[in-house]
């Protein structure tokens, strides 16, 4: 890989971690303990988006660049999008014997982020 390549990712992985944690930040803010798991539905989902419009950009249109695609999917969507999170938001409600809940945010956010994958991919390819 190529020096800016590699500068592409580290930039992308620094804004989306900023980005992430200003997202944990808003949502600390409300100071609901009971909200400890949206953040990260929050991020999955807006990363899931982007994510649908860049692989349109990418397989479809080829309009961007491998170095756009490093800064953007590898990066930024790496640093800002997070399973391992997500993970842990669910054992946390398993423990806190909330099952129902830990089923709904489950099922829930893998739907949601795979709808929004689509409609991302769907979105940038209907407005181009």
């Amino acid at each position: 890989m190529q020096a800016t390549h590699w500068i592409a990712v580290a930039a992308g992985g620094a804004l989306g971690a900023v980005l992430r944690a200003f997202v944990y930040e808003l949502f600390v803010l409300t100071r609901n303990p009971h909200w400890h798991h949206y953040p990260t539905l929050t991020v999955n989902l807006v990363g899931s988006v982007i994510m649908g419009v860049c692989w349109y950009l990418l397989a479809e249109k080829a309009m961007l660049s491998p170095t756009w695609k490093l800064f953007v999917m590898t990066g930024f969507l790496g640093a800002l999008t997070t399973f391992s999170t997500f993970s842990l938001d669910l054992m946390r409600l398993l423990q806190s014997d909330q099952f129902l809940t830990a089923l709904l945010y489950g099922l829930g956010s893998v739907l949601v982020c795979l709808l929004g994958t689509w409609l991302g991919y769907q979105g940038i390819r209907w407005a181009l």
